[in-house]
């Protein structure tokens, strides 16, 4: 019988970073906005493998899990997939479009850490070609639906509520392009919504919702919070909050050296907590988890960290938070 696994959904890229030895902020003229003309001239680039799919992947596979990553790239990713096989990702979903480069990201990081960002959609433009449908819906135990394709995400969610499978909706840097409407339907049936504190403003504000009410839409609300960590919210009425709604205020992992670049810190934070949780982690215990991915990635350049032991980072969780209590379980995640 085949083990029940997470499937990741996403774009697929090329990361392209850039640092620039200043602060954006320091040539930006506020009442100027509306006549916006500014460069900035970098010190270094390097183009890393990237993408929201492997990203979240890549972390689950070093702490265990065998996730399946179903997405679309250009003839460029060939060696990436092979790449991502050996790392211990299925790869099987992975489609390669031989008439198309794969996606690339455009970023460029200040001294505080802030970034501006393009994105070329290459061949995750075709992501909607994929379907669950071509999955059983008993070997999946969680789909993430993370930045991909507008009609990609929607089909997507769609078809997981179809087949009665659980998931994560994870719209992050796609806020900007979905409508109040879109956001709203990705959000109708999923078990979680992901999004940074600057993300979840954008949702508010197209969907008219308050942060109350979109936990009424939705079970679980995780907002992450930068250098503030993150917060897990719990709708009341559910087996682990049945006496009304319940927030787990994480904080976050101290790191062992200077902040590196923030490229894909939030979307190691998400493998973490869903490696957790797959491991029936209770929810203080899994945000934990996440922070201590996400420093992993903090310290890196890229949004791939060097691999690391299970052992050392469970290791890692105890000199940040200790093993009493429930963060006794974090040791579930060694491999048995």
């Amino acid at each position: 019988m085949t083990a029940r696994r997470i499937v990741v959904t996403g774009s697929v890229a090329y990361d392209y970073l850039m640092t620039f030895p200043g602060k954006f902020l320091d040539v930006v003229v506020p009442d100027r906005m509306d006549r916006l003309s500014v460069s900035f001239l970098v010190d270094s680039m390097r183009k890393v493998r990237g993408g929201v799919a492997p990203n979240i992947a890549y972390t689950l596979a070093l702490l265990g899990l065998r996730p399946l990553v179903m997405a679309t790239a250009g003839v460029d990713a060939l060696d990436y997939s092979r790449w991502l096989a050996e790392q211990g990702i299925d790869t099987s979903s992975l489609h390669i479009c031989d008439d198309l480069f794969t996606a690339s990201f455009f970023v460029s990081t200040d001294q505080a850490q802030n970034q501006i960002a393009t994105f070329y959609a290459g061949a995750m433009a075709r992501a909607a070609t994929l379907s669950f449908r071509e999955l059983s819906p008993s070997s999946v135990s969680l789909a993430i639906i993370s930045p991909n394709a507008p009609e990609a995400m929607a089909k997507y969610a769609t078809e997981c509520r179809e087949l009665h499978i659980a998931y994560v909706y994870d719209p992050s840097q796609q806020v900007a392009r979905l409508s109040g409407e879109e956001i709203l339907d990705g959000l109708r049936g999923a078990a979680m919504l992901i999004a940074n504190e600057y993300e979840f403003g954008v949702i508010e504000k197209k969907t008219g919702l308050s942060e109350a009410e979109v936990l009424s839409h939705v079970p679980v609300l995780i907002v992450t919070r930068g250098a503030e960590g993150s917060t897990i919210e719990l709708r009341g009425g559910q087996p682990e909050a049945p006496a009304g709604a319940t927030t787990f205020r994480i904080p976050p992992a101290r790191l062992r050296g200077p902040a590196v670049d923030p490229t894909g810190v939030g979307d190691a934070f998400r493998g973490g907590l869903l490696a957790a949780r797959h491991h029936g982690l209770p929810w203080e215990v899994a945000g934990r988890v996440g922070s201590v991915a996400a420093v992993y990635s903090l310290e890196a350049l890229g949004p791939q960290p060097p691999r690391y032991a299970v052992a050392d980072f469970i290791a890692r969780y105890g000199e940040n938070f200790g093993f009493e209590g429930p963060h006794a379980r974090v040791r579930d995640l060694a491999p048995r």
